[in-house]
């Protein structure tokens, strides 16, 4: 019996034509998936722009087709199933792997599925025929079309970015993968890249390819924390004798993470308002400062980082641009489309949106800074389990919907707080007479659903405020559909105190929730004091 010629292999972008024609030859070629052939053809999706697929495949690109032997025959009643084998094509597979681990993180590829074995219930003949069929019918598209998904509103990136419906039930939701290892197909032989969950899981990789959509970037890592996301960072970016410049009211585990963890590894930091950008520039000292680290709106006295002009500022002093998006989410703020290198979220809060799981994230657009992030992903292993991320990517598909009823229910409650004799000062960058505000017109969509205040009569009041809600919580975290009070300066900022960013005694901060308007200004209304 003689060998089957089997097609090379064809990289395809999974846009609309290209799916649409790969249905009408799997139903015009396999019906009834008598015949399968996948393992000759693999599919991906977002590959990285500018990255040339024939490069990518370097000489494998430039091979014949293959001949493969036959290497078993088992007479059946209608026809022979037989299992085809190629040598040259499994190791043709190893050097696949190793030439496309150069250039694709696991959410850019949605496998790498050079396998060498098909099982058929056909003739050698009828083989060899769809084979040729087959190639004709791919030849036609372009190697390496990606499809554009920022063409899609981000509703719709939001429901559908990292993930296909499964190709074997059609479940439209990605399974929680609670696996920690995966069959190889001979050594080194991965499925879609997967070996070890540390590495790589899909429910993982569903949730960073959606990130990495709905963020405007092309790599995403999830992580078990914000905090071990921005851990993750500052060691891929910085070594030791390095210098960091952060906002100087920023996250109190932000800076405590920078001063006294990644201190005494030996990186420095000045503290800068990150609204005054010719301060920002001060403080970076020149050949020395590798991060320029900025919130915007910042935590919890939400001023307003002008993105694009600091990305100008730190890309000027060779150090990178770093944005901490968490109170704003990917709805209202998009910081790679201003020139930010990095972006980084604290999953747990707006992304997540239901207090009900703790995550971070890291999304760029640079390839370079995205081999190392990968690697230090995986070097340091605080990854997100599949159970969290298939919690974020459910919440993150309905995070516009959320992040508008957000902005309507804290546009009310600053109209309160604003008119209240019992309040001395409102933070928001929707006020027109906010410093921000205009900055924050131009590269917000809207602005936000987290407001504090002052309480006119001082700390003892703004304590009491905290006491007497009972539709806001008082509970630390935000971005939750439920309303969150707290006091920052004993509370989420506790570690900061004494220090340069140490926050107003009488301060108080709202995650403003979607529940009914009315139920929230009635709450505020009777815990406020009537008078200083």
């Amino acid at each position: 019996m003689g060998a089957v010629d089997a097609p090379r292999i064809v990289s395809l972008a999974v846009d609309e034509e290209v799916q649409a024609r790969w249905d009408e030859v799997r139903r015009a070629h396999f019906p009834k998936n008598r015949l399968v052939v996948g393992a000759h053809v693999t599919l991906f999706h977002a590959l990285p722009p500018g990255l040339d697929v024939e490069q990518a495949l370097g000489a494998a690109s430039d091979r014949e087709p293959f001949a493969v032997r036959v290497a078993e025959v088992v007479p059946l009643g209608r026809g022979t199933a037989f299992r085809l084998e190629s040598e040259e094509l499994r190791a043709l597979h190893r050097d696949l792997q190793q030439r496309w681990s150069e250039h694709l993180t696991r959410q850019d590829a949605h496998g790498l599925h050079a396998h060498v074995t098909v099982q058929n219930k056909v003739t050698p003949e009828q083989a060899r025929e769809t084979v040729e069929r087959l190639r004709e019918d791919f030849a036609a598209h372009d190697v390496g079309r990606v499809s554009d998904e920022q063409t899609y509103g981000f509703e719709t990136r939001a429901i559908h970015a990292g993930y296909e419906p499964d190709p074997s039930t059609g479940a439209v939701i990605p399974p929680i993968y609670a696996t920690s290892t995966y069959k190889q197909d001979g050594v080194g032989g991965l499925r879609g890249g997967y070996e070890y969950s540390r590495s790589g899981n899909p429910t993982r990789t569903a949730l960073e390819g959606a990130l990495a959509a709905v963020e405007g970037g092309t790599h995403a890592y999830a992580f078990a924390s914000g905090l071990a996301a921005e851990d993750t960072l500052l060691r891929a970016l910085a070594d030791p004798g390095q210098h960091l410049v952060l906002p100087d009211d920023a996250y109190g585990g932000t800076f405590r993470l920078v001063d006294q963890v990644a201190r005494r590894w030996g990186l420095e930091h000045t503290p800068a308002p990150v609204s005054d950008v010719e301060a920002v520039r001060a403080a970076i000292r020149p050949g020395q400062t590798r991060v320029v680290w900025v919130e915007t709106p910042t935590n919890p006295l939400l001023s307003i980082a002008d993105v694009e002009a600091l990305a100008g500022v730190a890309h000027e002093a060779g150090a990178l641009l770093v944005v901490d998006n968490t109170f704003a989410s990917p709805y209202l703020q998009r910081p790679l489309s201003l020139g930010a290198d990095v972006v980084v979220h604290s999953t747990t809060k707006y992304v997540g949106g239901h207090s009900d799981v703790v995550g971070g994230a890291l999304v760029t657009s640079d390839d370079a800074l995205a081999e190392r992030l990968g690697f230090h992903q995986n070097a340091m292993g605080a990854v997100a389990g599949p159970f969290d991320a298939w919690l974020t990517l459910r919440g993150l598909k309905t995070l516009g919907p959320r992040m508008d009823r957000h902005c309507d229910n804290a546009e009310r409650v600053v109209e309160l707080l604003s008119a209240h004799p019992g309040v001395s000062h409102v933070y928001y960058p929707g006020l027109t007479d906010h410093p921000g505000h205009d900055v924050a017109a131009r590269q917000m969509d809207r602005f936000g659903g987290m407001v504090s205040f002052r309480v006119a009569a001082g700390q003892d009041a703004a304590l009491e405020v905290c006491r007497r809600t009972s539709v806001f919580t008082l509970g630390e975290s935000l971005g939750g559909v439920e309303s969150l009070i707290e006091h920052p300066g004993l509370m989420t900022h506790a570690s900061v105190a004494g220090t340069d960013l140490e926050v107003p005694p009488d301060l108080v901060r709202l995650s403003v929730g979607i529940e009914t308007a009315e139920d929230l200004l009635a709450d505020l209304e009777q815990a406020l004091p009537s008078a200083p």
